[in-house]
Order: C-alpha cells, then sequence, then structure tokens
C-alpha cells in the first residue's frame, strides 16, 4: 500500500505534469471504487483548471482554479500513470511502486489534458475519487484526521495529552490515522527502531524523552523516504527516468532473524503481529 512518501512522489510528479492546465475531458471505465464514481462526476471537472496539486496525509488533492477540489486516494493498489500524446511512454507511473509501464487492465479513470493524459489504475479498487465543492467542505472531509508528522500540530504538548491513560501499544497509535496521520506499516517499525522504543510499549509508558523522539524520527524517517523516493520493494524507473530505493535504507522491516544493525548491540531482528500487521524489531536495543 503506497504510504505518505509514495503519495508525495506522485504529487510531486502530478506537479510538475499538471499545474495550470485546463482538463479537456474525464473518461470514467469502471465507477466501482471504494465509493462508486457519481454519473456526474465527468462534468464537475471538465474545463477546470489545476491551480495546484497538494497533498494531506495519504491523499492527493486537485486544486481547481474556481476553488473546488478533488480528493484522490490510492487505496491498496492504485497507481496513477502519465501518458503523452503521440509520444511512446516507456515508464509511465508517477511513482515507484506495482507497474513502471501502464497496465492493460484496471484502467478505471482518464483525466485528459490534450497533450498529456492521467490514468488511475487500480486492480483492488480499494481507492477513490471524490469532488469537493470548497474550502470549508475540504477541512470538513479531514476533520476525523490527526495532524500529519510534519505540522506544528504534531508536538509534545499534543502527544502527551494524547496518550493518558492510554493502554495500547505504541505501534498500533503511529497507524491511527486519528493519532497522526500519514505513517504507514513500512514506517511505523522504522521510526521505533530508530527510537529504541519496543512496538508493543503501552502509550501512557512512554517517558518524555520517547515521545520527543518519535516526533523527531516520525519527520526525519519520512523526509529520508521522500528524498530516496519512496519505498517500492523492488526497483524500477519513474516518468523521471528515477529510481525508487529507500527499501535499500532500511533498518528491521523485512530484517527477520538478522543481527541488529545497531553498533555494539548483539540482538536479532524479530517479527510479530500487532493489529493484523507484520512488526519487526531488535529483542535486544527496543526494550
Amino acid at each position: 500500500m503506497p504510504e505518505l512518501p509514495e503519495v508525495e512522489i506522485v504529487k510531486q510528479s502530478l506537479s510538475k505534469k499538471i499545474e495550470q492546465k485546463k482538463i479537456k475531458k474525464v473518461i470514467i471505465k469502471n465507477r466501482n471504487l471504494r465509493f462508486k464514481i457519481p454519473i456526474k462526476f465527468e462534468k464537475l471537472l471538465q474545463n477546470k483548471t489545476i491551480k495546484k496539486v497538494t497533498r494531506f496525509s495519504k491523499y492527493l488533492i486537485l486544486n481547481f482554479d474556481d476553488d473546488s477540489f478533488c480528493l484522490i486516494h490510492l487505496g491498496m493498489s492504485g497507481t496513477i500513470h502519465l501518458t503523452k500524446k503521440n509520444v511512446l511512454n516507456k515508464f509511465t507511473n508517477a511513482s515507484f511502486y506495482n507497474s513502471p509501464e501502464l497496465p492493460k487492465k484496471h484502467n478505471h479513470v482518464e483525466i485528459q489534458f490534450g497533450d498529456i493524459n492521467v490514468i488511475y489504475n487500480d486492480p483492488r479498487r480499494f481507492g477513490f475519487f471524490k469532488f469537493i465543492e470548497n474550502k470549508q467542505a475540504l477541512i470538513k472531509r479531514f476533520s476525523h484526521l490527526g495532524p500529519e508528522p510534519f505540522s506544528k500540530n504534531f508536538n509534545l504538548k499534543y502527544i502527551l495529552n494524547y496518550f493518558i491513560n492510554k493502554k495500547k501499544d505504541i505501534k498500533s497509535f503511529l497507524l491511527d490515522q486519528k493519532f497522526v496521520s500519514g505513517i504507514g506499516n513500512i514506517y511505523a517499525s522504522e521510526i521505533l527502531f530508530l527510537c529504541e522504543i519496543n512496538p508493543k510499549t503501552y502509550a501512557m509508558k512512554l517517558s518524555i524523552k520517547d515521545c520527543k523522539k518519535i516526533i523527531s524520527y516520525s519527520k526525519s524517517v519520512l523526509n529520508k523516504a521522500i528524498a530516496k523516493g519512496g519505498s517500492s520493494i523492488r526497483d524500477f524507473k519513474n516518468t523521471e527516468g528515477q529510481s525508487g530505493n529507500f527499501q535499500k535504507e532500511f533498518k528491521v522491516y523485512q530484517k527477520k532473524n538478522l543481527d541488529c544493525p545497531r553498533s555494539k548491540c548483539t540482538g536479532r531482528i524479530n517479527k510479530i503481529f500487532i493489529s493484523n500487521r507484520s512488526t519487526f524489531f531488535c529483542n535486544t536495543c527496543q526494550k
């Protein structure tokens, strides 16, 4: 599943290609995504100009010139592909996960700009598109979500207040989008390793020092992942001919039974399941 860094890479790719361009036509080949695309969707987007492409958490946001918006969520398997008119596109994927080339099946939505097309592919169909009428409606749409790790609101006071009397493990909290938006399973394991915190630790038992580490390493891990192009697990090139390779930086994720990478630590990486998600940690330095 694409996490915040992967969605950020898609946002950056789209920003370079479609900002200030007018939508000529929208083609819906399959409306049955996580939420069914309404019949009027095509007309709502047609002739609108993309003022800016932004992101919140794992959501892409097309900002239109009339101050309306289109949310795009990639779900479990969604990818955005960019194709140019009359050009043979070897690599079309706007990010670094799943197929680098435009698949022949499951291309559900196509947004045409004349010289370039944006195609949404999603075999499992857990992603969705949603038209948002105005800024107030957009704010309301995200009101149930916590701050991003990069937000000034993700601070020590916020975390300490949130964790009071919480008998729930910290790994589950990092995955809880109501607490913090955008951290997914891969990065949660990596963050907790750098913090030297056992993922099973109750949030209420974390010290001030632990919470400061969580704030700091959440930012640094995600920023590094963005700089490295996200985690594709396997390498291939995107539309710019670049490779996403943060997976080469993993300290614990998918490192079961390997020695701890921390110097002077004699521990090994364990794999357990928390909230039905694979979790990796060192059995010695993450006490």
